[in-house]
Order: C-alpha cells, then sequence, then structure tokens
C-alpha cells in the first residue's frame, strides 16, 4: 500500500480509523530545529473531529505523542515518528459495510484490492481520519519553512453554490471557521446545516496558497511542482480535483487574456498578474503558488 510522500523529507503514514492509534513517520528532517508544540496543537484542532455543528460527529482529542526524533522539543536527526490514539471509535456501526458498501467510498474497491481482508470498521486506511497524522507532519514543516519566511495557508473557497470571493490578503488559520469574509461563511454554515437536517452533506472547494517560494524549484514533465503538490493533496480522502492559477477557468479565455507578462519590480523579476499559479514549465516563478 503506498502511503509515503516526499523526497527531501520523507512522510509515512500509518494506521487505520479504528486501530489503536494513527501516526506517521518523518525521515530527513533537520536536527537542532525546535519545534513550538502549542502551535502545532492549535494546528491540529483545526482538523480534529466534534469541535463544532459542522465536522463530523466523531470526537477525538487529536493530541500527537511522539516516539522518535526528539530530544525535549528539538528533533536530533533520527526518523521522527508521532502517533495519536484512537478513542472515539464504534466499529459495530460498520459490520454490514463488508457486504453492502457505501456509495462514494473506498469500501467496494478496496474490497476487491484485498480480497477482502481490509480493515472495513471507520473506512480503515482509506478513512479522512489519516489526515490527522498527514497534520502532524504539515504543522511540523510549515513550522520549518517559516525559518526561510515561506508561508503556507488555506482558506475555504465555496462550500456547494457559496462562495467567498473576497481576495485571499488576510490570514484566516486563528478563526474556527476560516473564510476571508464572515458574512459568506455564516451562510456557507447555513446550507450545512439544512443538509445535515436532511440527513445530506454539502462538497466545497479550499483555496490553498504559498508564498515567499524562490523561482525555479521543481522540475519539468513528470516531477513537476503541480504534479507534487497534486500528489499530496489527492492522499486527503474525497479530494475529486485541483487547479492551478485560473485553472479550468483558462480553457475559455484567450492567450493575451490569461497570460502573465514579466515585468521587474525592486530590483526582482515578477509577474504583473498571477493566472498561472506561480507554477510554470513544472517549476516555481517566484509569484505566490495558488490551487
Amino acid at each position: 500500500m503506498s502511503s509515503s510522500y516526499g523526497q527531501t523529507i520523507h512522510l509515512t503514514v500509518f494506521g487505520q480509523s479504528h486501530a489503536p492509534a494513527v501516526g506517521m513517520t518523518l525521515t530527513g528532517t533537520p536536527a537542532g530545529e525546535t519545534i513550538d508544540f502549542d502551535a502545532l496543537d492549535t494546528f491540529l484542532a483545526r482538523r480534529a473531529p466534534g469541535r463544532n455543528a459542522w465536522s463530523t460527529a466523531r470526537k477525538e482529542v487529536d493530541r500527537p505523542v511522539f516516539l522518535s526524533g526528539l530530544v525535549g522539543h528539538t528533533t536530533c536527526g533520527t526518523p521522527l515518528t508521532a502517533v495519536i490514539y484512537n478513542q472515539d471509535t464504534r466499529s459495530s456501526d460498520y459490520d454490514e459495510l463488508r457486504h453492502i458498501p457505501r456509495p462514494g467510498h473506498a469500501d467496494y474497491p478496496a474490497s476487491v484490492r484485498y480480497n477482502g481482508y481490509q480493515d472495513a470498521a471507520g473506512g480503515g486506511h482509506f478513512s479522512g481520519r489519516m489526515t490527522a497524522p498527514l497534520c502532524i507532519a504539515g504543522g511540523i514543516v510549515i513550522q520549518l519553512l517559516r525559518k526561510d519566511g515561506i508561508r503556507v495557508s488555506a482558506r475555504i473557497l465555496s462550500i456547494g453554490d457559496i462562495r467567498d470571493d473576497s481576495p485571499f490578503t488576510a490570514p484566516v488559520g486563528g478563526k474556527e471557521f476560516p473564510v476571508v469574509t464572515d458574512a459568506a461563511g455564516a451562510d456557507m454554515q447555513a446550507l450545512i446545516a439544512d443538509a445535515r437536517a436532511e440527513g445530506d452533506s454539502v462538497g466545497g472547494v479550499v483555496e490553498c496558497m504559498v508564498t515567499g517560494l524562490p523561482a525555479g524549484l521543481g522540475d519539468p514533465m513528470f516531477d513537476g511542482m503541480e504534479n507534487r503538490i497534486a500528489q499530496a493533496v489527492f492522499g486527503i480522502p474525497a479530494v475529486k480535483g485541483i487547479e492551478f492559477g485560473n485553472g479550468f477557468a483558462a480553457a475559455a479565455l484567450k492567450g493575451s487574456e490569461n497570460n502573465d507578462p514579466f515585468s521587474v519590480r525592486e530590483g526582482k523579476v515578477v509577474t504583473l498578474s498571477n493566472r498561472h499559479g506561480g507554477v510554470l514549465g513544472g517549476m516555481t516563478s517566484g509569484m505566490d503558488v495558488v490551487f
């Protein structure tokens, strides 16, 4: 099962939704880096279930326990391994999944792929629960990147047919519902509540932005920056699409409308717009990477 990602820093995710624990191992993290555990806990709380009316009802503390790779709060150069112990599991609720697969889930193809031996409880290794160890790794790497002036941020762009079209120019990580415009966020929450009252659900779009990257990172063709990011993003269960910059909207534009002219600003090469989303030919352009 391919549950590994990365080159310079390599991530392996392990566990199942209702196993004793889920966890991750990061290899390649430099020694001597101090981890802010309060900031990491705050980051993990953003995805933890059971915290509000619009997330899954499962209640988990989601506090990581580090097994190796640290001396105190400082990395020591060995593989960094952490686990989150599962608590709110009701595996009997999933007994019928071996015989009646859920639509929109991995139950049926997993049964075929693993000859019926897959862990069906809670979705097993195919569950959204596996994003918890992803967030341990992400929360740590974000701290390392900030020391080099690189920031990663994300906001809810839309839920159902409700969009927050305000420019993503302000941080939203401290908000319980991470939108730029709170009025749009309130409408989104109401739409979620209406769907839940009907025993249904709604989808949405998340916009991510990386600032501070230099130009020239990545490779052409099969190992481009878009390829690498897409591989990580599709590791999140239920993600069905990704676009960079204008994405599919570029197909409706003329080249003169979609191109980003180059210029020089304060001695630095920039583009006057960022419809390309910060990646050209698989390499960063020096503009914000937006996807």
